[in-house]
């Protein structure tokens, strides 16, 4: 897919990202994979160049306006190097290293996971499943809308995070309210109940 000065139909970004498997550049990687008969690991990307720009001189004008979104210092002219973020947008090293530190995963900017999670959604599956939700919340549900596939699901509540049903990322936000069990009808199982009572009436 072409790019354009606000990205693609699934990002709003001005880079293109060079898939490290075929070497050709792509907004992003659902585009790549749209376009190719294989898949880009989004996450071994080393290579990022202007989308929006015409000239050299227009890129350089352009991106020395852009600010690590961190400490919203000046990315390209500083003397510390710039970070690349799986979804394409750069960070200082420093920056992201504090971010680390500090157990910030996403990007300030789109909130994409900035690290390989699969560990960390591994640990959280085994949380979720040692941390049983009391019973009036056990059968909740919730719509979601998932921060590294863009997907939308409706999945389970709980409190330690809401698992995305397409790609598995806990990096997911609620998307509207908690959806209630539907209630159950206590008059049923009372009226079988009278049904099924055996006649103790004796007659003589």
């Amino acid at each position: 897919m072409a790019a354009t000065q606000v990205g693609c139909e699934h990002y709003v970004r001005s880079c293109l990202l060079k898939a490290p498997c075929c070497g050709k550049f792509y907004v992003c990687r659902l585009c790549h994979d749209g376009e190719e008969n294989h898949q880009m690991d989004r996450f071994k990307v080393r290579e990022v160049k202007c989308a929006a720009c015409n000239t050299i001189q227009e890129c350089v004008e352009n991106v020395s306006r852009q600010n690590c979104p961190v400490c919203m210092e000046d990315i390209h002219t500083s003397r510390i190097g710039a970070h690349v973020l799986p979804c394409g947008h750069l960070l200082h090293k420093t920056c992201f290293e504090d971010m680390f530190r500090t157990g910030a995963y996403r990007c300030p900017l789109c909130m994409h996971s900035a690290f390989n999670m699969k560990e960390f959604w591994e640990e959280r599956d085994k949380e979720i499943a040692q941390t049983p939700m009391p019973t009036e919340y056990q059968d909740t549900r919730v719509r979601i809308i998932c921060n590294d596939c863009q997907a939308r699901s409706t999945v389970s509540f709980h409190v330690l995070g809401m698992k995305c049903s397409s790609c598995g990322s806990y990096n997911t936000a609620q998307d509207g309210g908690l959806i209630a069990a539907p209630p159950v009808d206590a008059r049923q199982p009372a009226e079988q109940t009278l049904e099924e009572e055996p006649n103790t009436e004796h007659h003589e």
